[in-house]
């Protein structure tokens, strides 16, 4: 279930994917657009799944961080020390954007007056005084944040795909359940 020097452990594999997975989803379902749009009873649904599953990411990522403290980390490969660092850099700045979207969805939707609106529960009245400047602008960041993480984790997709077919290491395996074919074996099991 913990890490080992060569590959995640299920826990920590676990919490990747689900975490993978949900922000796909969520921002497929990201009703997107102005104001009028995003809370249009026509969009109901997929605002109240978006934001839904939008407070799962948040507790997910709270989780996965408390999870980070205890669990080991696999050793890094022999790679250059810039792809060392932007690998750092990337994976912090993931963490970061997936702190930031709930938390900028949740304040801008407050400060917009909007409650926020869950599957399956009740709606979650505004905690903030309006301000409707302050909210819009918060909105708008929202969206940006959320393009921002889908090229970053593309990239972070790409550089693990790229580590597996050309440097040929055991990063992308390390991070896959063992068993996820990947044509290789894994080294150091």
């Amino acid at each position: 279930m913990k890490s080992s020097a060569t590959s995640y452990g299920s826990i920590a594999q676990f919490l990747h994917w689900c975490t993978a997975i949900l922000v796909l989803v969520t921002f497929i379902y990201g009703p997107g657009g102005s104001e009028q749009r995003v809370y249009s009873p026509v969009h109901e649904f997929d605002r109240r799944l978006h934001e839904t599953l939008g407070l799962c990411v948040l507790a997910l990522t709270l989780i996965r961080l408390s999870w980070r403290l205890v669990d080991t980390r696999p050793e890094t490969p022999p790679i250059s020390r810039w792809m060392v660092v932007m690998s750092a850099t990337v994976q912090w700045m993931l963490y970061l954007l997936l702190l930031a979207l709930p938390l900028t969805a949740i304040s801008g939707a407050w400060l917009e007056g909007h409650p926020l609106t869950l599957i399956g529960a009740r709606d979650i009245p505004p905690l903030l005084g309006t301000s409707h400047g302050a909210g819009s602008a918060i909105a708008s960041l929202h969206t940006w944040l959320g393009d921002a993480i889908m090229w970053l984790a593309g990239f972070h997709a790409f550089a693990a795909i790229f580590h597996h077919v050309f440097l040929k290491d055991d990063v992308l395996v390390g991070m896959l359940p063992r068993w996820f074919p990947t044509g290789r074996a894994r080294t150091g099991r």
